[in-house]
């Protein structure tokens, strides 16, 4: 499987990233990494948890703790059709640089440095933190920021985990080379539906062009085409919902031949665009 460093930003009005989803992923097998820690609750279902080294698979709900930089898959993958799913995506810095130094916090602080391996939490801190976290989409941002610190405490203080081994495998990025990357993945962001200057981007990077392209390389696993025309699909597939050609989508997202990208949604999703969007629509 090929490898994904996953750009994670915050929502508007808050520290860190809160997602809900209430069926199952249809984006196919997603093997990735970021630079944020990720709790992963699953109320009900079942699937495959591929997280470092470790793979298991799960039944009845899961609830998971992961640290930064750890490859895992995307949970949604081989679930069954009655899933849910709620993620929440964070820095460790996520309320300032010094804020987990605080004493009060200390075993906060220790449960951080203990997701590198992958936390795998038992059915009672699941029944007790899993209705917590499910509040969580509907409060005010401070009143969210307030539970989510009750929730990593408790999961701080229970003895109803199991550590998974996962951290065989991890990518550390220095504040320095985070930047560097988030600046190329920005200018993609931007301009992905025009033809990619790839002098701009090493010049961003301040690198030549095939420094650049080792450089990328090295850092993602994959090179910095393969990553633009993923980017690409991805913005595809949303737009695959709606009444719009996949002609017009095709154009939409950058690809000035129908053909090539054909060619490489299927590459990336194993599914023609027609296909993924019969499956979208039912």
């Amino acid at each position: 499987m090929k490898l994904q460093f996953e750009k994670i930003e915050p929502e508007t009005g808050s520290s860190f990233r809160l997602m809900h989803h209430t069926e199952p992923d249809l984006c196919g097998v997603y093997w990735h990494y970021h630079p944020e820690h990720e709790i992963v609750y699953i109320p009900r279902g079942s699937g495959k948890c591929h997280i470092g080294r470790h793979i298991s698979r799960y039944e009845g709900g899961y609830l998971v703790f992961i640290g930064p930089n750890v490859p895992h898959l995307n949970f949604g993958h081989g679930a069954d059709l009655y899933s849910e799913e709620l993620v929440v995506q964070l820095r460790q810095d996520f309320m300032g640089e010094p804020f987990l130094n605080r004493p009060e916090l200390a075993a906060i602080r220790r449960l951080f440095e203990w997701a590198h391996q992958g936390l795998s939490y038992g059915e009672e801190t699941r029944n007790q933190v899993g209705p917590l976290l499910m509040q969580l989409p509907a409060l005010a941002p401070f009143d969210r920021m307030l539970l989510l610190l009750r929730i990593f405490q408790y999961l701080a203080t229970t003895t109803d985990v199991t550590p998974l081994h996962a951290d065989g495998v991890r990518f550390d990025l220095n504040p320095r080379e985070q930047e560097r990357i988030n600046r190329i993945v920005r200018y993609v962001e931007d301009r992905y539906r025009q033809p990619i200057d790839m002098q701009q981007v090493a010049d961003l990077a301040n690198l030549t062009v095939p420094a650049f392209c080792r450089y990328f390389k090295r850092m993602t696993q994959m090179t910095f085409t393969d990553f633009v025309n993923e980017y690409r699909v991805n913005q595809a597939r949303h737009l695959l919902n709606s009444s719009r050609t996949v002609a017009d989508i095709s154009y939409e997202v950058g690809f000035n031949n129908l053909s090539h990208f054909n060619k490489t949604f299927r590459a990336v999703t194993g599914q023609t665009p027609s296909a993924y969007r019969h499956e979208l629509v039912g």
